[in-house]
C-alpha cells in the first residue's frame, strides 16, 4: 500500500458511502475489453494493439474512446460498430470474465454503504456483475455514465452517484483503478484509492494513479480492506 502527500485518507469528515468502480476494480474486465476493442478495429483496418487501447482508454467511456480514434485515425467507424464490440465483448465475458480476487470477501466483510459508479452501460454492468455474482450485492444502487451528461473524467458521475444516495461528496471514499476516474473523484471533491488488483494494471500502474491525485493506492482485495477498516463503522 502507499500513501499519498495529501493528508491521509481519514483526514477531514467521517466516511459514509463507499464509492465503487466496476471494470478493473469489481470485475477483471479491462483486459478483455482490450482485446476486444483491438479485434473490433481490426476488422475496420485499424491496427490498434490491445495494449494501446489499455494504456489509452481505461476508465474512458466507449463513446469517448471511440470517437478519439476516429479523430485521431481521420476515419468513420460503422454505424453498427458500438453493438458489433457490445456483443463480442458478451461473449468474451461469458467464458472469461472473473470477480477481482477476493472483492467477494470484501464486499461481504465490509459493513459500509457502498454503491458502483462505472463508465460502462446499464446493460453492460448488469451482466459483468451478474455474471461474477455481485449484481445482488451491490443493486440497486449501480450507477452508470448513462445517468450523466460526461463521463470521467468529468466529476458528474460521481456527484450524481452521492446525491442519489444522499451523501456529500466530502464524506465519499472512492476506489478507481483508471487515471480518468482518480481526476474525476478529486474534481468531484472525494477522497480516493487507486486500486491496483487487476489483471492489467502494470508495475508503473500505482504511480500513475498517485500523480493524478489518489491519497493511496493499494494492490490487492484485502490492503483495499485494511484501508477502509478504520473507516468501516461511519457509513453503518
Amino acid at each position: 500500500m502507499t500513501a499519498g502527500p495529501r493528508g491521509g485518507l481519514l483526514a477531514g469528515e467521517p466516511v459514509e458511502l463507499l464509492v465503487l468502480d466496476c471494470d478493473g476494480v469489481l470485475v477483471d474486465s479491462e483486459l478483455l475489453a482490450s482485446r476486444t476493442g483491438s479485434d473490433c478495429l481490426a476488422t475496420c483496418g485499424i491496427d490498434m494493439p490491445a495494449a494501446e487501447i489499455r494504456q489509452r482508454y481505461t476508465g474512458v467511456s466507449f463513446p469517448a474512446w471511440t470517437a478519439d480514434v476516429q479523430q485521431r485515425y481521420g476515419v468513420r467507424l460503422p454505424d453498427d460498430f458500438a453493438s458489433i464490440f457490445a456483443a463480442r465483448l458478451r461473449q468474451r465475458f461469458e467464458l472469461e470474465l472473473q470477480p477481482v480476487p477476493g472483492i467477494v470477501e470484501l464486499l461481504d466483510a465490509l459493513p459500509m454503504r457502498r454503491c458502483v459508479a462505472s463508465g460502462s452501460s446499464p446493460e453492460r454492468l448488469q451482466h459483468s456483475l451478474t455474471l461474477t455474482g455481485l449484481h445482488g450485492r451491490l443493486a440497486p444502487h449501480i450507477y452508470s455514465v448513462a445517468h450523466v451528461a460526461r463521463g470521467k473524467p468529468a466529476p458528474d458521475l460521481f456527484l450524481h452517484a452521492a446525491a442519489r444516495m444522499g451523501t456529500s461528496p466530502p464524506r465519499c471514499v472512492v476506489v478507481e483503478d483508471s487515471v480518468a476516474g482518480i481526476q474525476a473523484a478529486r474534481a468531484a471533491g472525494m477522497r480516493v484509492i487507486g486500486f491496483c488488483g487487476g489483471s492489467h494494471c502494470d508495475a508503473g500502474h500505482a504511480a500513475r494513479l498517485m500523480d493524478s491525485g489518489a491519497h493511496a493506492t493499494c494492490s490487492t482485495a484485502p490492503e483495499l480492506g485494511l484501508l477502509l477498516a478504520p473507516t468501516a463503522g461511519a457509513g453503518r
